[in-house]
């Protein structure tokens, strides 16, 4: 695995759009200059990407768009790292683009980066472990740079701060304070907090040996799930049936999702899995326990829970379906011996740890501790 530089005061980093376009809209012009001035206060310098600001119609129209701004970020030796705006439901359709390309994917081995973003990324993040490169799994340029009450929530603000130097040795433990989802993100937010509330639980070991230890691999569930089950439209209900009545192509696509995913190896084999530590975190969208399953399942199928250390598990959003999630992930592993920790703080809720992908974690549930060796 190529292991990329920790960023440092004055480096270029690129943000970009590899899911959702949404960057680029009129009402979300507040985020963008919040998210810049907050990289400038962090010493750092920040550029979009060519197609980054162009909309969401643009960006979900134009996977090769995305596809080519991945490319001239890495072949650019001026940009050290790159910056997801956001997730989003369908970067997979930038495979072809990528894997394809020769010249792209020389780029990631000859100038790794810096690579961080989380949800739907988690296609690009085993996308570019595909081609051998460490990415980071757990904040966004909007989501957590441009936080509207104008600092980054401070939890997350250390956890990204954490970045300009290597990650070994660093220990992750539990926030005192989880927020709610925002409900409003327009300007008359800007200066607001998220509503918060003092951790109850911490890490809870569901079961197994409460000290475990394997190399990081994961991302969010529902994106895992969508990549190994057979396309089904209806699933995503109205969030896309705009989009999907505009262009053909992205319906064919996301019928074709699991197709394209397995043309280009990105999901792990069960081989890469051993020896593991699975990190796993629900959506924004809050799947109902039965989704959980039915993409745990889908896990299970690919021999995943036989050949992990262990899991780790994210932080609900807003705590929905807490205590129902604990059955399915139980249940659907199968297995009492393999360890679960379960309330982490990393993926949608916040405020949000980061994980390197391939750093071989320890767990100490008991002293309330995952160390990143």
């Amino acid at each position: 695995m190529i292991f990329p530089k920790p960023l440092k005061k004055g480096d270029k980093v690129a943000v970009i759009c590899l899911s959702s376009g949404i960057i680029g809209e009129p009402y979300c012009v507040h985020e963008k200059e919040l998210g810049e001035k907050k990289l400038r206060e962090l010493e750092l310098e920040p550029v979009f990407t060519k197609h980054a600001l162009m909309g969401s119609d643009y960006i979900m129209s134009h996977p090769e768009a995305r596809a080519a701004d991945l490319k001239e970020a890495f072949l650019d030796d001026s940009v050290k790292g790159i910056i997801c705006a956001i997730g989003g439901i369908e970067t997979f359709r930038t495979f072809p683009y990528l894997m394809e390309d020769e010249e792209f994917r020389n780029a990631v081995k000859q100038h790794p980066k810096f690579f961080l973003g989380f949800s739907d990324t988690t296609n690009n993040h085993f996308m570019l472990r595909r081609l051998g490169l460490q990415t980071f799994y757990g904040q966004a340029f909007m989501c957590d740079l441009a936080e509207l009450s104008g600092d980054m929530l401070p939890y997350s603000k250390a956890q990204f701060e954490s970045c300009f130097a290597p990650f070994h040795g660093r220990v992750i433990t539990p926030s005192d304070i989880w927020y709610e989802e925002r409900t409003d993100f327009s300007a008359n937010a800007v200066g607001t907090l998220p509503v918060p509330h003092k951790e109850e639980h911490g890490y809870e070991l569901l079961q197994g040996a409460p000290v475990f230890e394997g190399e990081l691999l994961g991302g969010c569930i529902d994106s895992m799930g969508e990549m190994l089950i057979a396309g089904n439209i209806e699933r995503f209900g109205d969030i896309l049936s705009a989009e999907f009545e505009k262009c053909s192509q992205l319906r064919e696509d996301f019928i074709n999702q699991r197709e394209i995913t397995r043309r280009y190896n990105i999901f792990p084999t069960a081989e890469e899995w051993r020896g593991k530590i699975l990190f796993a975190e629900t959506s924004e969208v809050m799947p109902t326990p039965e989704m959980l399953r039915e993409y745990l399942e889908a896990l299970r199928a690919e021999d995943v829970f036989d050949n992990i250390n262990g899991i780790i598990i994210g932080k609900p959003m807003n705590e929905k379906y807490y205590e129902e999630y604990k059955n399915v992930w139980r249940e659907t592993v199968n297995n009492p011996e393999l360890p679960i920790l379960y309330n982490v703080n990393f993926g949608h809720a916040l405020p949000r740890a980061i994980l390197p992908y391939g750093s071989i974690a320890h767990v100490d549930a008991e002293r309330q501790e995952i160390t990143l060796l």
